[in-house]
């Protein structure tokens, strides 16, 4: 019976961090109005297409932005990935729906099983509809290949 009980008792405590750390990664409101990094489009036949076929664009607060800038990024640094619908139309593409805003936040200590970045996205604009359900893992997957630049995509551009 002790057994259980303790075994009950480390479950709780294992799904309950699990879900603070989740939790701890704000829906970023206003973002819009921070840096703009940079803006792309994936077209179909990229490798990244599903599920990120579309136009990009990238904001980031100001530890972000010094992040970029110097190549190393402190606590705090948030990064936004938004992503919309490319409509194409009239020989000209414009922003349709938006299909996701994506996260990354630093903080070394919380994170670093995934290089320092604690990673969430939210599904169109749902500020509630989560779609990371792994911890950031397949996130960071992905962004291992830019160890290099602390596992950021983006690079400052003057």
């Amino acid at each position: 019976m002790k057994q259980m009980i303790l075994l009950s008792g480390l479950l709780f405590l294992f799904f309950s961090s699990e879900v603070v750390s989740r939790e701890e990664i704000k829906y970023p409101d206003n973002y819009r109005y921070w840096t703009h990094v940079k803006s792309l489009t994936l077209h179909a036949g990229h490798p990244l297409e599903n599920p990120f076929k579309g136009i990009h664009h990238i904001y980031a607060n100001k530890e972000g932005v010094a992040g970029m800038k110097n190549g190393k990024f402190d606590d705090g640094a948030v990064i936004v990935f938004d992503l919309l619908e490319s409509v194409n139309q009239d020989n000209a593409s414009s922003e349709g729906k938006r299909i996701l805003v994506g996260v990354m936040t630093k903080n070394n200590n919380r994170y670093s099983a995934t290089g320092g970045w604690g990673f969430e996205a939210w599904s169109g604009n749902s500020k509630s509809k989560r779609l990371t359900n792994d911890g950031g893992a397949s996130c960071f997957a992905c962004h291992t290949s830019k160890k290099e630049n602390d596992f950021v995509f983006s690079q400052w551009r003057d």
